[in-house]
């Protein structure tokens, strides 16, 4: 188990971690590319993400994202396959990105050395069982420091989530159970991420039929924060955690003040 100091640092990096690591899925500056390429509306996200693992079929797709209903996948990810082939699919998924970074990243101070330390714990960290940060761990970064940091981000952010998911089939959560639990989320982020009234209610009144729902949510995040301080610890020094730590604090802040 990783020392107190690093699951702190764990903890800390969390919000940062998601936040800006996943900013640019909702944002113009994707749907811009998505037009471009010739995508649907809110589709480059379903195809984009999951491309970087080639051709999944749709209920495999569903599965790896976790929070969303399949049926979403079954409708939108085979016009978006037959539109955009894998490669395409990954470059204009990273052009998004790199896109949102000059934006929103480009005030960041010294940002080629976030990222630095980011690529660091994503090129040493275990992908095994981790589909989707697999591939994405291998997939071609951009040289700009700016978009670099952007990608490691949104790469470090799936081996969290990845480690999550992990932990919450651990303690016997499916992910849309965890929604439920999390205080972050619930019935409106159910509704949010295209379930319907009828079937997020029927989530709901399952997951809450698990007595100790919120206490296995809490087992699941305390599991993933050990995982990642590990990392942490084996990886960095404790000045570089500590830099790591108040580097994503300052990116995160700056982004609110600009949300």
């Amino acid at each position: 188990m990783a020392d107190e100091a690093a699951i702190a640092v764990a903890r800390e990096v969390r919000s940062a971690v998601q936040v800006l690591g996943g900013k640019f899925m909702t944002s113009p500056e994707l749907a811009e590319v998505e037009a471009e390429v010739g995508l649907s509306p809110r589709t480059l996200y379903l195809r984009g993400r999951s491309a970087v693992l080639g051709d999944p079929p749709p209920k495999v797709v569903a599965e790896l994202f976790g929070i969303f209903p399949s049926w979403l996948f079954e409708l939108a990810l085979p016009p978006a396959m037959a539109a955009l082939d894998a490669a395409s699919a990954v470059r204009a998924y990273s052009r998004s990105s790199a896109n949102w970074a000059r934006v929103h990243l480009s005030g960041a101070d010294d940002p080629g050395r976030p990222a630095d330390l980011l690529f660091r714990l994503v090129d040493a960290a275990d992908a095994s069982g981790l589909a989707l940060f697999a591939g994405w761990q291998l997939a071609g970064r951009p040289e700009d420091d700016v978009e670099r940091l952007a990608f490691a981000l949104m790469v470090f952010r799936e081996f969290r989530g990845g480690v999550h998911f992990a932990a919450l089939r651990a303690v016997g959560l499916t992910v849309p159970e965890a929604v439920v639990a999390d205080p972050e989320g619930g019935r409106g982020r159910l509704l949010r991420t295209a379930w319907s009234e009828e079937a997020a209610d029927a989530l709901i009144a399952t997951a809450e039929a698990k007595g100790d729902l919120r206490q296995r949510w809490r087992h699941a995040e305390q599991l993933t924060d050990e995982r990642v301080a590990e990392l942490l610890a084996v990886t960095l020094t404790d000045d570089e955690r500590d830099e790591l730590r108040g580097r994503l604090g300052a990116l995160r802040d700056a982004s609110a003040l600009i949300s």
